[in-house]
């Protein structure tokens, strides 16, 4: 059975995610060569944490030092070591610039894994692609520095018969019980620093979930060959093994590691953004 016989008749009723898809993904690759900002040490209440060990108490301080209003949340591939939601305990916060890796992302490699989509057939073959140059493919859309396209979007919809939005709350968020993440009703999406950690820990133990290990390690290794900057399927290599997403509110994972971390600023901040990313990888 086909992706899109599967969701034949489905209703959608959380909008399209290619209008927030675009929005706040610059995605630009962070370089390993540059001098990198350390920030400070210091001690801190514990936050739902499990494990001292893992400078919990520092990260801690250090996102409260330089945005006291952000969320975010570090672990591993068994769960959350810390969670601190943004604003207010049950804040779900404005997550835009997300939507490339949290919905298109996984859709697409759904559809990858099921074989009914090849990365580098032309766009036409599927029946999409109009505007783009010809020969255009998915893969060279996943690797594009501008955002998701909104051929892309196009595509994996096409391929589903259905909105994105609502297959992705069914077959993504859903099963991993990321239940407060979703499509607001003016069309941005939305969700909570733990819902976030979910889905990043299924990338480090899929253990037969809706995202793939196949998928992920397709995904997480260079797909420009020598071109600069270097790139991944919607994910940009960066210092320590992790590979990120997002430049306001941000994800890294590392396979290498083990670790993946969240990042909810109030407002895009490149120094806490390398800060924070120092802290969990280094």
């Amino acid at each position: 059975m086909t992706l899109q016989s599967d969701r034949a008749g489905q209703a959608d009723h959380h909008g399209q995610a290619d209008q927030a898809g675009q929005a706040g993904q610059a995605g630009q690759a962070e370089q390993t060569g540059q001098a990198e900002q350390r920030e400070q040490q210091g001690q801190g209440e514990p936050v739902t944490q499990r494990d001292p060990a893992d400078g919990v108490d520092r990260i801690a301080a250090l996102v409260r030092d330089a945005d006291p209003g952000a969320g975010w949340a570090v672990g591993g591939a068994d769960g959350p070591d810390a969670v601190v939601e943004a604003g207010e305990r049950d804040a779900v916060t404005y997550v835009g610039g997300l939507a490339g890796v949290l919905v298109v992302w996984p859709v697409i490699g759904m559809l990858v894994d099921a074989g009914e989509l090849a990365l580098h057939t032309p766009l036409t073959a599927y029946g999409a692609g109009d505007g783009l140059p010809a020969g255009a493919t998915a893969h060279q859309l996943l690797t594009h520095g501008s955002g998701v396209s909104p051929a892309l979007t196009g595509l994996a919809e096409r391929l589903c018969g259905s909105p994105l939005a609502g297959f992705a709350a069914d077959r993504i968020w859903g099963p991993l019980g990321m239940t407060r993440t979703g499509f607001a009703a003016d069309g941005t999406l939305r969700a909570p620093a733990a819902d976030l950690g979910r889905f990043l820990s299924h990338l480090l133990a899929p253990a037969g979930g809706p995202v793939s290990r196949a998928w992920t390690e397709q995904s997480l290794r260079i797909r420009t060959g020598e071109l600069l900057p270097a790139r991944g399927l919607l994910w940009h290599p960066g210092a320590h093994g992790s590979w990120s997403h997002g430049d306001g509110p941000a994800l890294w994972i590392s396979p290498r590691g083990q670790r993946w971390a969240a990042l909810l600023p109030t407002t895009p901040s490149p120094p806490l953004r390398t800060a924070f990313r120092e802290a969990v990888f280094a």
